[in-house]
């Protein structure tokens, strides 16, 4: 008899037919003398859409709001379907004595997998393979360790509560404010709040207004002590700051305490998903989607870092021992790691060993594999080094200085003095640049210096990913593993801009922000939500209440667009109007680039706004052709020379130029001299003569 393995991914199935001997490949599946390993290309099944339940929700019409539906229930992807049967025929194998869900460890994955059982109505026994890193030696441990399915039960009534609140809100919301404004407007229980965080940054920044104010400090020895008080803009002219300094000048400078304060800082711990893409957007502007991809290349492709889809920063107590080998595979990468390889791989940061801090899944840290550089991308060997050094900081010593205030009276004021030395750079690799200390003593006078500074308030920044990435986790808004995905959905809906690393939300976010329920703008029921979702995986929470409520909280949301009097203005529209109807043209991207579309609901009028750019070059000035549309079809057209060129069909382009047509092409092309005459008026000139 054999295993039935169900993987995320072909390329995972792979991996685990390596280790576990399956060396008969077929189309949909992998085999071996015990096992069969298939694969979900992703997610195989979605919930079912609302046509799917009653004709009538086909429509988008405000009268069949809201819709809930008695049971929600999955159907198949049309893409996918192939391997979705290819699974069924698998699952019905007389020789499959059970199923082993080998999905990513985490709410999704899990949800992947059963979707997949339920549909092909799987009713043999089923277990759970549960790993946080590809490695053959993590998979084998894993193959050892295998749980029963019924131990993740609550994980996956929680992804499908996450999926059933996420189609009542979200396709409720969205189809009551897209027919109520008659525009395409996305609301979720988790995009509208994310939305509002960027939007309430910009706020600020349109309401700030620059303020000039005069600082004052105490100079000596090169070193500048900050006059203490309760408002540091209190001087905003010149001549009230100088007036103040003549009193001061008269009185006597004076140590009236010093006081020192030993700081040791450890090493940070290792990162979750959140934090590294923060960082990354930090040092390299990448962003969430990017740093996501890249790290899950390292996990699945490379297989020398963890499971990156982790909330958690802390390790495992069994983990100890494996630190030694993890510091072996990194020596080539890092020879830092040397040194703590002798010393053992002591860990010097204990604290990192929380088994009760651990969630689905530890800390992002390097496998025990050893890393092919020339393998990786100049941007994955980024990522990994900042994974690498994270992890080398468990085994530093901790950063010390000595930190010292200097309390200096003139007359009724105080400044304050601060220096540091450092005792220990540890973890730190390289120490901070220290300025020569001064060898302060209590009681002693120094003369009154006064420094005035012109100083200017500054607006605050626009939000990054990294900002907003720091509020979503705040406020529990998505999971690590869906943060990257939402940040991407906005922007797709045009309701959010990605300019220069900045985010900023358009005037159709704006307006969406007006018109959606104050509740769902605010993150406070989404983040309630998402604590319930995680209540339900421990199993502290029943499912089917938790979705109960959703349903009351999606009639409520419904009602209140109904009721609501706002008004929209579509931003979209031009002044253009379409040749069809007469109706105004609508301003619409695409993956293709901008088009026009026409308003009217019954004409299907659409153009691009601007000419497709093709890789096809002018033969006179060798820059890309734009691709125009003709009464004869389509043509390629230079914007620089005005030249055009028939555009060749699928058959014309298949056959390739042979050498001798290149070299007699590249003779055409690079002849320095010009015709006097262009073809038009050469071809005019043969007509004429031979009617003469």
């Amino acid at each position: 008899m054999k295993q039935l393995i169900i993987t995320e991914k072909p390329s995972v199935a792979r991996d685990l037919a390596k280790v576990l001997g399956a060396t008969q490949k077929n189309k949909t599946y992998i085999e071996g003398p015990k096992v069969v390993i298939t694969w979900a290309l992703g997610h195989l099944l979605s919930l079912k859409m609302p046509e799917d339940y009653h004709k009538e929700w086909s429509e988008w019409q405000m009268e069949t709001l809201p819709m809930i539906p008695q049971k929600i229930g999955i159907k198949p992807l049309p893409k996918t379907g192939h391997q979705l049967k290819a699974i069924s025929q698998l699952a019905k194998r007389k020789d499959i004595s059970e199923a082993i869900i080998a999905t990513d460890a985490g709410r999704e994955g899990e949800l992947v997998a059963r979707w997949i059982l339920e549909y092909v109505r799987f009713t043999k026994p089923v277990k759970r393979l549960w790993i946080s890193s590809q490695t053959e030696k993590a998979i084998k441990e894993g193959f050892r360790q295998l749980k029963p399915s019924t131990q993740y039960d609550n994980l996956y009534q929680s992804a499908l509560a996450r999926a059933e609140a996420d189609w009542l809100i979200g396709l409720n919301v969205t189809r009551a404010l897209t027919v109520k404004y008659r525009d395409s407007l996305s609301a979720g229980r988790v995009q509208t709040p994310t939305l509002a965080f960027v939007r309430q940054q910009e706020k600020q920044i349109e309401t700030f207004r620059p303020e000039h104010y005069f600082s004052l400090a105490l100079s000596y020895q090169q070193q500048d002590g900050k006059l203490q008080t309760k408002n540091p803009r209190q001087y905003k002219e010149r001549a009230d700051v100088e007036a103040y300094v003549e009193k001061l000048k008269k009185q006597t400078a004076q140590v009236i305490s010093i006081t020192e304060k030993r700081k040791i800082e450890p090493a940070p711990l290792p990162y979750d998903l959140t934090e590294i893409q923060r960082e990354a957007n930090q040092r390299y502007q990448y962003s969430a989607k990017k740093t996501l991809s890249i790290i899950q290349n390292l996990y699945e492709i490379h297989k020398i870092v963890t499971y990156p889809r982790t909330d958690s920063k802390y390790l495992t107590t069994d983990m100890k021992q494996t630190m030694k080998e993890r510091l072996q595979a990194i020596v080539s990468f890092e020879p830092e790691a040397k040194k703590y390889v002798k010393n053992n791989g002591q860990v010097k940061q204990q604290k990192v060993f929380q088994n009760d801090k651990v969630t689905d899944h530890h800390g992002l840290i390097p496998t025990e594999q050893a890393p092919r550089i020339e393998k990786l991308e100049n941007d994955e060997v980024k990522i990994y080094q900042l994974i690498v050094q994270r992890f080398l900081g468990l085994f530093a010593e901790p950063h010390i200085t000595n930190n010292q205030t200097v309390d200096v009276q003139v007359g009724e004021a105080h400044f304050l003095f601060k220096q540091a030395t450092v005792e220990e750079s540890g973890w730190k690799k390289e120490k901070a640049q220290e300025q020569t200390a001064i060898a302060w003593q209590k009681g002693q006078v120094i003369p009154p210096q006064f420094k005035i500074n012109k100083e200017l308030t500054t607006p605050p920044s626009p939000l990054s990913e990294a900002t907003l990435l720091g509020q979503m986790e705040k406020y529990n808004l998505g999971t690590p593993a869906t943060r990257a995905e939402i940040i991407e959905k906005l922007i797709k809906s045009e309701l959010m801009e990605r300019t220069n690393g900045r985010l900023t939300v358009t005037p159709k976010g704006k307006q969406l922000l007006e018109l959606v329920n104050p509740s769902l703008v605010s993150p406070e029921l989404t983040a309630k939500w998402e604590t319930s979702l995680e209540e339900i995986a421990k199993g502290k929470r029943n499912a089917q209440k938790f979705v109960a409520e959703i349903e009351q909280d999606a009639k409520r949301l419904v009602q209140e667009i109904k009721r609501s009097t706002k008004t929209y203005q579509d931003f979209a529209i031009t002044q253009k109007k379409c040749p069809e109807c007469g109706e105004p043209l609508k301003e619409k991207n695409t993956k293709d680039g901008k088009i026009y579309v026409c308003i009217s609901p019954s004409c299907s009028y659409k153009r691009r706004k601007d000419p497709k750019m093709s890789n096809h070059r002018c033969p006179q000035c060798h820059k890309k052709m734009e691709i125009h549309e003709g009464k004869s079809g389509a043509y390629f057209k230079c914007k620089f020379c005005m030249i055009t060129e028939k555009l060749q069909n699928k058959n014309e382009r298949k056959q390739k130029v042979n050498k001798h047509e290149e070299k007699q092409l590249l003779k055409k092309y690079s002849k320095s001299v010009e015709p006097e005459e262009s073809p038009l008026a050469m071809a005019l000139k043969a007509a004429m003569a031979k009617e003469n």
